[in-house]
């Protein structure tokens, strides 16, 4: 295998024991793997070398929620939210329509144009939803084309509860029926996660516990949307189950909180939804200190988030959220990384996946203090330049 030394490194963030942020420092990269990381002084040689002049260079953004497979938009909802109609769960249903229109090819292509775009932006691993096709065609087709793009695919049948064919409200007994038998048997082969949104306006506890125990016993890891838009059960529920991770944790009661850092669920945090939905912001500085592993990931999807910025988010989660800089980094990396259970990604340290980026800056912190500027110079994943 070839060896780069990538140099002039004026800060690397690795997220190592010893020393999580480097200054002046270098690392070495061997196929696609990081086999070096120390001072510069010290760098050893190598084939090749890259000199980013001075550039900070970061671990590339982890992802860990988001719905790219959709069509149309909700721009006119999203105005709407601005001039004061609040936001509920059942909107989901307008891009439900539109998807289930859509053809393979647009679907493919949406998804295609946002993961690029994440990718100009530093994102180097990415969760990708199913959830807006609600029949078992529509869900299965939805993770195959998600699954052309990553291997985090999550199985999110359980998203709302479909309209009947007359537009009359649906069963949700029955739906749950159609999620647990059919729909999971047709979804699975193309996941690796299953998901409920377990939500006021959505399903609720019991639901979202049988559509966890189906997936289940097939093989699918559990994570959880709950405690968006109210108080409720979500969050106990992902704890007492052990899952992974359980996203949005906007409303927590202190019982939540000491569940979160008794059970090590990862708490995923999505600024952007706040941002686009005027909700309050998840309180991560109650969260971090009281020893709760928390991600940070766009949720970008037609609704209630639609950006592919992480570097916004993070900049969010500095200013709206009580994290510092390296704290928000750090969410939007390692801890998107935790919330995926990788321990190959969202760190530079020797093994990890050579998935970098490099800023336009000479430090992390100007991902807060410069906000909405394009300080991505360039994204590397599997140890190679990809912009």
């Amino acid at each position: 295998m070839s060896s780069t030394l990538v140099t002039g490194i004026a800060e690397l963030v690795t997220w190592d024991d010893e020393q999580p942020v480097r200054t002046d420092a270098a690392l070495v990269v061997e196929g696609d793997r990081i086999a070096w990381t120390g001072p510069a002084h010290a760098a050893p040689a190598t084939d090749t070398a890259v000199d980013v002049g001075g550039r900070a260079v970061l671990p590339g953004w982890v992802d860990s929620h988001s719905h790219l497979v959709f069509a149309g938009d909700r721009a006119a909802e999203f105005e709407a939210r601005m001039t004061g109609t609040p936001y509920a769960a059942g909107g989901i249903r307008t891009t439900v329509a539109a998807t289930r229109a859509a053809t393979d090819e647009q679907l493919t292509s949406r998804v295609a144009a946002l993961v690029a775009e994440m990718r100009r932006q530093g994102t180097t691993t990415v969760e990708i939803k199913s959830g807006y096709g609600l029949t078992v065609r529509d869900e299965a087709r939805s993770l195959a084309i998600a699954r052309q793009f990553t291997q985090e695919t999550t199985f999110l049948g359980a998203h709302v509860v479909p309209a009947g064919p007359d537009g009359s409200p649906g069963d949700p007994a029955a739906y749950v029926e159609l999620v647990t038998g059919p729909m999971l048997a047709a979804a699975a082969p193309h996941a690796r996660w299953i998901d409920a949104f377990c939500e006021e306006g959505a399903f609720d506890a019991d639901q979202a516990r049988a559509v966890l125990a189906a997936g289940a016993a097939v093989g699918l890891r559990g994570r959880l949307h709950a405690n968006q838009l109210t108080y409720g059960d979500g969050v106990l529920l992902a704890c007492e189950l052990g899952l992974t991770a359980v996203d949005h944790c906007t409303y927590l009661t202190d019982a939540d909180v000491a569940a979160l850092a008794d059970s090590g669920t990862v708490a995923t945090l999505l600024p952007g939804v706040e941002f686009s939905t005027r909700q309050p912001y998840p309180d991560a500085r109650r969260l971090l200190d009281a020893g709760v592993r928390v991600a940070l990931a766009s949720d970008c999807n037609p609704g209630s988030s639609f950006t592919s910025s992480l570097p916004f988010c993070v900049a969010l989660a500095v200013r709206e959220m009580g994290m510092t800089p390296a704290e928000a980094v750090h969410a939007a990396t390692a801890g998107g990384a935790d919330a995926l259970d990788r321990d190959d990604v969202g760190r530079l340290t020797v093994g990890a996946r050579a998935d970098l980026v490099v800023l336009d800056a000479p430090s992390h912190r100007h991902l807060a203090y410069r906000p909405g500027v394009p300080l991505v110079s360039a994204t590397w994943v599997g140890g190679r330049p990809v912009t």
